[in-house]
Formats: C-alpha cells, structure tokens, sequence
C-alpha cells in the first residue's frame, strides 16, 4: 500500500489533493533535513517512506490549527513544536554532509 492509499485510510479525507500536498510537504521536510547543504534527489529514499506517512499525517492532523503553541479547553490541552511537524519526527532523519553521487 502506498502512502497516499495509507493517508485515506486514517484519515477518511475525500480530497486527495490536500493528501498529496501533506505528503510533498513532508518529502520536503525530510529532504531538507536529509541533504542540509547540497541538492535533492528527485525521489525519497525507501527508508524513509514510513517517515514521509507519520510526517503527512502529523500535518494532515494539524490542519486549521498549524503553528499552535498553546491550546487550553475543557482540561485538554496543546502545546506544538516550532515548527509544522513534530521534531520527534524530523530528528529519525540522517543528515548527509558529503556529496551524493
């Protein structure tokens, strides 16, 4: 199964473009903490497919609320990270500092 198939299964969304944009979204994130200092490889290794999914659904999940530092009602509560997605998340990836050829 695919990450976008995986993607409308948990969440029940509709509309595949709001999928797909979370899963370039999170490629990118992943990417940019992959190859800190050089350019991309068009496409996303294996291992981190997996990532790419959590990370897409973590977005998918902050829909309408991005960037919330705090959130307090009803005894629930919410405090985010700085950033869209989790670091806990982001910190599974592996900086490449050489070049890739």
């Amino acid at each position: 199964m695919d990450n976008l198939a995986r993607l409308k299964l948990r969440t029940n969304e509709p509309d595949e473009a709001i999928l797909e944009d979370c899963l370039e979204s999170a490629k990118a994130a992943i990417m940019a903490r992959r190859y800190p200092f050089q350019e991309w490889p068009e496409e996303l290794e294996d291992r981190y497919l997996d990532l790419q999914f959590r990370c897409a659904l973590d977005l998918y999940n902050r829909i309408g609320a991005e960037g919330q530092l705090s959130h307090g009602e009803n005894s629930i509560s919410r405090t985010w990270e700085s950033s869209w997605i989790s670091e806990s998340l982001l910190q599974e990836v592996t900086p490449l500092a050489g070049r890739v050829t």
